[in-house]
């Protein structure tokens, strides 16, 4: 089998998502077996009564949800969309100025289709039962719990993902740089750690996991992936910071 043929294979990208997905959570699954012996991880850990780290059997039963999920769902209906689109490689590697403006462009687009849908998912009860309730059985949520959710979701992120590089014409190398940096931002969404080194942290536009932990716990804010701006433009935004301290002080009253 020739490289090209490697690269243009059907199964290529869903394996190389489900894979990278796990090489990214791996960090926090050592972080999370470190919290109940480090002090020092404990403080990283996302306040507001989150408990303890999830166990090493949580992430267990997690990783065979996800994995049959990728097995069932993800994995045929990308190889489907892959053989109808019948992708060319194309001879020369983008401008970085390209890479960046394309990668950039992609997770605005994204981000966009995402909140919509999102808010969606929460205001219509029917589509919340059927499609999203099964995420938010996390309501502390961990890194590996970022693709835990219904097949239909999975699918539904999948072609947002894949349409909005599709729409933006994007060259092959810079929509694989998205998908990566996606799962990744994904997997620090979802991981319960406020790190001293987050993205969330040098991007004052970016909500990161303290945002969206604090999603998981309302329900009713907080609705775009990365950043802020749509939650801020539509009232739907809420501070982490604020919603956190409310509780800790709550619970230390008691």
């Amino acid at each position: 089998m020739t490289q090209n043929q490697v690269l243009l294979s059907p199964y290529l990208a869903a394996s190389c998502a489900f894979l990278t997905h796990l090489a990214l959570c791996a960090p926090f699954l050592v972080l999370d077996a470190l919290g109940g012996v480090c002090q020092r991880v404990r403080s990283w850990r996302i306040a507001a009564g989150s408990g303890p780290p999830p166990s090493l059997w949580k992430w267990y039963e997690c990783f065979w949800r996800v994995l049959f999920k990728y097995a069932t769902a993800v994995l045929p209906a990308a190889a489907v969309f892959q053989l109808l689109r019948s992708p060319s490689l194309p001879e020369l590697a983008p401008s970085c100025w390209r890479l960046s403006v394309e990668v950039v462009a992609c997770f605005l687009l994204f981000d966009t289709f995402f909140f919509i849908w999102h808010y969606c998912m929460h205001r219509v009860p029917w589509l919340y039962r059927a499609v999203h309730q099964m995420h938010h059985q996390h309501h502390v949520p961990f890194a590996l719990a970022a693709q835990d959710a219904s097949s239909a979701e999975l699918l539904s992120l999948l072609l947002l993902a894949l349409g909005s590089a599709w729409m933006l014409g994007c060259h092959p190398l810079s929509e694989a740089l998205f998908h990566f940096l996606n799962s990744w931002l994904a997997v620090e969404d979802h991981c319960g750690y406020n790190l001293p080194w987050a993205l969330h942290r040098l991007l004052p536009c970016m909500g990161g996991a303290p945002f969206h932990q604090t999603h998981h716990k309302k329900q009713r804010n907080n609705f775009a992936p990365y950043f802020t701006h749509w939650d801020h433009l539509f009232g739907t935004y809420i501070a982490p910071q604020s919603h956190f301290r409310k509780r800790h002080d709550r619970t230390v009253m008691k």
